[in-house]
């Protein structure tokens, strides 16, 4: 596992052991970048279930201001600060260790991109875009990227929030969703 692109592009970032985490596929990894190429420089981000950090890292390495990082496992929290530091990329970055949900209820800041990766075969992605919803974290014309199996269907979304495309790779489908809001430029 690798940064792609970026300021710290070819930095081989650490993993955790066993089968609970399912780290993102290079080719979906640059895919999912390439989808949002345009929405990251200067932007909050926000790496839901971040795992290894891998999204979030390859968030700040193409130029997002800052990332935060959220995981429930102390173990992976503690592996994102490692890869944080080993791309040297401690002073935008804030890693939380807790329950997803939990902190999109107690979230009092913005974001611009929040990227959503959690289990598969949970439903903690609908919960998490239901939240997002309805604590309204994003600003306007934010922009959510969710990865999920393929077959996926995710619930529709109310307004101001509205799901755009949908990009297959394989067994893994990236499902791209908006804040609506004037035009920020």
């Amino acid at each position: 596992m690798r940064v792609i692109s970026g300021s710290a592009r070819g930095r081989r970032l650490k993993e955790l052991s066993g089968m609970e985490t399912r780290p993102t596929t290079d080719k979906v990894k640059e895919s999912l970048f390439n989808i949002i190429q345009f929405e990251l420089a200067g932007r909050q981000v926000l790496d839901l279930f971040s795992g290894t950090g891998q999204l979030g890292i390859e968030a700040l390495s193409r130029g997002a201001a800052s990332c935060t990082f959220v995981d429930a496992r102390r173990d992976a929290a503690a592996l994102v600060r490692e890869n944080i530091e080993l791309c040297g990329f401690q002073t935008a970055a804030r890693v939380v260790q807790g329950d997803a949900l939990s902190f999109l209820s107690a979230c009092r800041e913005k974001f611009d991109v929040v990227l959503l990766d959690p289990p598969y075969q949970s439903n903690l992605l609908d919960q998490s875009l239901a939240a997002l919803v309805r604590f309204d974290i994003l600003r306007e014309c934010g922009i959510i990227v969710c990865e999920s199996a393929a077959e996926k269907t995710l619930t529709p979304l109310s307004p101001p929030y509205e799901q755009g495309r949908e990009y297959r790779y394989g067994k893994i489908k990236l499902t791209v969703c908006r804040r609506i809001g004037r035009n920020p430029l």
